[in-house]
């Protein structure tokens, strides 16, 4: 092996260890991504909180977000897990309808850039994940700018990238056990 390849190797090496996000398929490669779209702001959740295992931290602050990486034919994402029931995780009706939808709905939440001021409503995108892929129709804003209150559900504002999927799409796509809950996906509009 010469020495500009043992080089390269180390560096590389190196490179991988020091971000282990880069590994490709892992959530953390793709909140990368979401480095392109840099935080507006902050909101700071309130010194009283709910307590919930996904609720904002009392007095935490939180990074907020008006934009989201460039949607593409591939766009990089974080798939994460949302009840769109009534009483569920989702907080209140879902914003394009103003009604709650079925678990067994392919149906989704987009972050806020990605959610456009509605203007994906009503529209199916492409989901891929595992070799597979699934329609799933867009309901709903997974809020960038907000959180932390009753009508959050007591989370925190969404990441920039994020795809807010119901059961259904995770079973679609053969995505089950420990697995659920953040996922590296693609999407495109369909």
């Amino acid at each position: 092996m010469s020495t500009a390849s043992f080089l390269a190797l180390a560096l590389a090496g190196l490179v991988l260890v020091t971000f282990p996000g880069l590994c490709a398929g892992t959530a953390a490669a793709h909140r990368l991504v979401a480095k392109k779209c840099h935080p507006s702001g902050t909101l700071e959740a309130p010194s009283t909180g709910h307590i919930c295992g996904e609720c904002c931290k009392p007095g935490h602050f939180y990074p907020k977000y008006q934009c989201s990486p460039p949607v593409t034919a591939s766009t990089k994402a974080v798939m994460t897990l949302n009840n769109f029931e009534e009483g569920g995780d989702g907080g209140g009706p879902s914003e394009c309808d103003n009604k709650y939808h079925l678990n067994t709905e392919h149906v989704v939440a987009l972050s806020t850039g990605w959610y456009a001021n509605g203007r994906r409503c009503g529209k199916n995108i492409r989901i891929s994940a595992k070799g597979r892929s699934v329609l799933a129709k867009v309901v709903d804003e997974c809020d960038s700018l907000h959180g932390c209150d009753e009508t959050h559900a007591f989370q925190p504002p969404c990441e920039p990238n994020i795809v807010d999927a119901s059961q259904s799409v995770w079973d679609a796509l053969g995505i089950t056990g420990d697995d659920v809950g953040d996922y590296p996906i693609t999407w495109s509009d369909a």
